[in-house]
C-alpha cells in the first residue's frame, strides 16, 4: 500500500541553496496520463537552480517542488496509462516535483532503467540525455564526421554531449574553466578540450579544425559567446542556444550570420507536451539505451547526496566544480 505522506523538499523563497526546505506533504495522487513512481533517486539540473532563485517557474499545474528528472518503482497507474506497469523501474523526466519520495510522471515520457545501471545513474539520465539529443541532433543536425563544440564540456549536459556525439561518428570540441575538466572531456572522447581562462576559443577551434570552424555548436553560456560563436562556426554552421549563464543580451554583428549561412536556435524542454516528450523517449530507449548496455557511453557521476541535504548539494552545484551529475538519493 502506497504511503498518504511524504518528505519533499520545497523553495520557500527566491534565494540561495538555504531557501530549500525539508517538508511533509501529501503523496500525489497520478491522473489519468501519469505513473506514480516511488523515487530512489533525483537529478539536480540547472533548471532546478533558477527555479530556487525565482527565474524558472514551473509550468501551470505542474507541482511547484524542483526536479526535473526521478528513477524508481512504479507504484500506482492512472486509467490510461499503459505503458508501464505497476513494480516497472524506470526513469522520467517530470515537470517539477522530482525532490521527494514519491513523484507522479507522464507515462510516455517514462523509460525502462537501461540494463547495468543503478537508480541513482538512471536518475541522472532524463533532463540531460533528452536535451542533448533534442538540440544536438535534432535541431543542430549533426552528422557523422562533423566538427561538435560543447560549451561547458565538463557539466552534465557538456559530457553527455561529448559521449553521444563521439559514439555516433563525430569529432568533438569542449571548453572548459580549469586544466582538470579539460582532461576529463578528453578523457570522455574530446580530440581537444579548451581553458576558456587562458585560451581564446575561436583561435583554439580554427586551428584545431584546419580553419574549416565548428558544424554544430552547443552553448550555454550566452552574452559574449554568441559572436564568438559566429566566429568559431563552419560555413553552414548550427548554432544552438539552450542557456545563457553568462546574459541573455549581448551586441552582436550579424554579418557573419549571413556571410557563413549559420543557422542560430535555441529551444527549452519544459514547458513542451507531453507527447513530444515521449517520442524523445522512444528514441532514448531504441538509439541512445543499447549504447549504455554495452557499456559505450554512461552517465558521469559526480556525488550523491540523501534527498534531506539538498541544500549541501545545490551548494556544491553553485560553485561549478564539478564534473557530471549531481543526484539526490532516496532511502
Amino acid at each position: 500500500m502506497t504511503a498518504q505522506e511524504m518528505t519533499a523538499i520545497r523553495i520557500t523563497q527566491p534565494g540561495g541553496p538555504e531557501v530549500l526546505e525539508a517538508c511533509t506533504q501529501p503523496v500525489p495522487e497520478p491522473a489519468v496520463d501519469e505513473i506514480l513512481i516511488k523515487v530512489a533517486a533525483a537529478g539536480i539540473n540547472r533548471p532546478d537552480i533558477l527555479q530556487r532563485m525565482g527565474a524558472y517557474p514551473p509550468p501551470k499545474g505542474a507541482s511547484e517542488l524542483p526536479g526535473l528528472e526521478v528513477a524508481g518503482e512504479v507504484v500506482a497507474l492512472g486509467a490510461e496509462a499503459k505503458m508501464h506497469k505497476v513494480g516497472d523501474q524506470v526513469c522520467a523526466l517530470v515537470n517539477g516535483g522530482g525532490y521527494a519520495e514519491y513523484c507522479v510522471a507522464p507515462d510516455v515520457s517514462a523509460m525502462s532503467v537501461p540494463a547495468g545501471l543503478s537508480m541513482a545513474e538512471a536518475a541522472a539520465l532524463p533532463e540531460t540525455y533528452f536535451t542533448v539529443w533534442h538540440n544536438v541532433f535534432d535541431r543542430g543536425a549533426l552528422r557523422e564526421g562533423e566538427w561538435l563544440l560543447v560549451h561547458g564540456g565538463s557539466s552534465g549536459i557538456g559530457t553527455t554531449a561529448i559521449q553521444l556525439a563521439s559514439a555516433f561518428g563525430s569529432k568533438v570540441l569542449a571548453t572548459a574553466g580549469s586544466d582538470d575538466k579539460c582532461a576529463a572531456c578528453q578523457k570522455l572522447g574530446a580530440e581537444r578540450c579548451i581553458n576558456y581562462r587562458d585560451t581564446d576559443f575561436v583561435e583554439a577551434v580554427q586551428e584545431a579544425t584546419d580553419g574549416h570552424g565548428a558544424d554544430v555548436i552547443l552553448d550555454m553560456v550566452g552574452g559574449s559567446y554568441i559572436e564568438r560563436n559566429y566566429r568559431a562556426a563552419a560555413l553552414d554552421g548550427r548554432i544552438v542556444q539552450i542557456a545563457f549563464l553568462g546574459g541573455a543580451k549581448t551586441e552582436v554583428d550579424f554579418t557573419l550570420l549571413m556571410m557563413k549561412r549559420l543557422v542560430h536556435t535555441g529551444s527549452t524542454l519544459r514547458a513542451r507536451p507531453n507527447a513530444f516528450k515521449g517520442e524523445l523517449a522512444r528514441t532514448m530507449e531504441t538509439k541512445v539505451w543499447p549504447l549504455i548496455a554495452d557499456g559505450k557511453i554512461k552517465p558521469i557521476m559526480y556525488a550523491t547526496f540523501p534527498l534531506k541535504e539538498a541544500v549541501e548539494a545545490h551548494q556544491l552545484m553553485d560553485t561549478s566544480t564539478h564534473i557530471g551529475k549531481i543526484v539526490l538519493t532516496v532511502d
